[in-house]
């Protein structure tokens, strides 16, 4: 399966449109939001989003404010994770680092400015009004303590130190927001329990199988295909599933997430391709 590129121009589109300043004062912290936001990539999350709803059979541009948040809250994370006191990287997308370009206080607001205007943004999704509030709960636990923030705490006090460890602290990291990803769709559409679960279990495992490619990447990719300086994690002493069981045992483990992962999604209800070529992008991205 191939890549949806005609969803991640979707998404490229709908974000080249946002404008987030309404006074010319904060224009200078709207040009660091945007710069960030738009330096490329190939979106996986917001596409995932689509792609589910494509699955279920609705019109993926009716989800694009969701895509668009979700992307909104992925790019914050980027930035505040590029700061000094945390990953301390100069290199993002093949670009100087949102700190490098507008300093460390304007990085800061700008990643705090994409999350405020994210949950802005997620709350004009069109849909049941009980549904949307549900899915910006998903969206919210997948992004704090018990998701995305949380793994990053853990992460960088260093609490992970085996493989059950590893798989819980990226699960939050990493995973939580690539599972919302799908699940916000999956909520948005009314899909009940029995018909989302292959999808939601597809999706825990997608976390971990992105997680295993990026600790591979990082020790076998070059700096322009990873955008950044490769063996970051071996410079911050970081654990990661190359530390602890070696190149050639992480990369079996990223073939057998990648099987388990598409063995769920061919047990979900829909037109998965879409889905499966997300998956199969990130097995297989410069490896």
């Amino acid at each position: 399966m191939s890549y949806p590129e005609d969803l991640r121009a979707l998404v490229d589109s709908e974000l080249s449109g946002l404008g987030f300043s309404a006074r010319p004062v904060t224009a200078g912290l709207e040009e660091a939001m945007r710069y960030s936001l738009l330096a490329g990539g190939k979106r996986v999350r917001p596409v995932l989003a689509l792609a589910t709803a494509r699955a279920r059979g609705a019109e993926p541009r009716r989800y694009l404010p969701v895509a668009a948040a979700i992307e909104l809250i992925h790019t914050y994370s980027l930035i505040h994770d590029d700061l000094p006191a945390m990953d301390d990287d100069e290199l993002r997308r093949g670009q100087p680092t949102s700190h490098v370009k507008f300093g460390e206080d304007v990085a800061i607001l700008a990643g705090d400015g994409l999350f405020a205007e994210a949950i802005g943004l997620f709350c004009r999704q069109p849909g049941e009004p009980a549904r949307v509030l549900a899915a910006l709960a998903e969206l919210s636990g997948a992004t704090g303590v018990d998701g995305m923030v949380g793994g990053q705490y853990v992460d960088v006090a260093g609490e992970a130190g085996d493989a059950a460890a590893l798989r819980e602290l990226h699960g939050l990291k990493t995973g939580r927001l690539i599972a919302a990803s799908i699940g916000v769709v999956l909520v948005l559409e009314g899909v009940d329990e029995p018909g989302a679960a292959p999808y939601r279990r597809f999706a825990e495992e997608l976390g971990v199988l992105f997680q295993i490619v990026d600790d591979i990447l990082d020790v076998t990719g070059s700096d322009a295909q990873l955008g950044k300086p490769r063996g970051s994690d071996e410079r911050h002493g970081k654990i990661t599933y190359v530390s602890l069981f070696g190149l050639d045992r992480a990369r079996r483990l990223a073939a057998e997430s990648h099987a388990k992962a598409t063995a769920a999604l061919a047990e979900a209800d829909g037109d998965t391709g879409d889905l499966r070529g997300v998956a199969d992008y990130i097995f297989t991205r410069d490896q």
